[in-house]
């Protein structure tokens, strides 16, 4: 890839696996600084000695109220900046909405809702 995003920082919740860490590497190869947000911390070490030191991991669980409100502070504090803000943290119910537990319903909002609006 080119490198259209050098000097710049990105953040990416949920980072860890999946979409996230699809994205995490498109824009380490743009050539951006990458604060890689998940609560899985082995996973973020593993990634950050593949990845290298363009890799900032961040420890955060986004359900936690207080690490969630800690999340743009400790990006800045961590990196400086922030340039790029990839909500990506999220899961769903499954199933028929009918059948699905209110506890997992609540849980689904607050890191597919809640969290993004808290932190934008």
């Amino acid at each position: 890839m080119t490198d259209r995003l050098e000097g710049k920082v990105a953040a990416v919740t949920g980072g860890a696996s999946g979409i996230g860490l699809a994205s995490a590497e498109a824009m380490l190869a743009a050539g951006a600084r990458v604060v890689i947000v998940d609560r899985d911390e082995a996973a973020l070490s593993a990634l950050h000695a593949r990845l290298g030191d363009a890799v900032i991991p961040l420890v955060i669980d986004l359900l936690d109220p207080k690490d969630c409100a800690s999340l743009l502070p400790q990006v800045l504090a961590k990196a400086g900046q922030l340039d790029i803000f990839h909500a990506n943290a999220g899961t769903y119910v499954g199933g028929d909405l009918v059948d699905a537990d209110t506890t997992a319903i609540d849980r689904m909002l607050n890191l597919n809702v809640n969290v993004v609006m808290k932190n934008v």
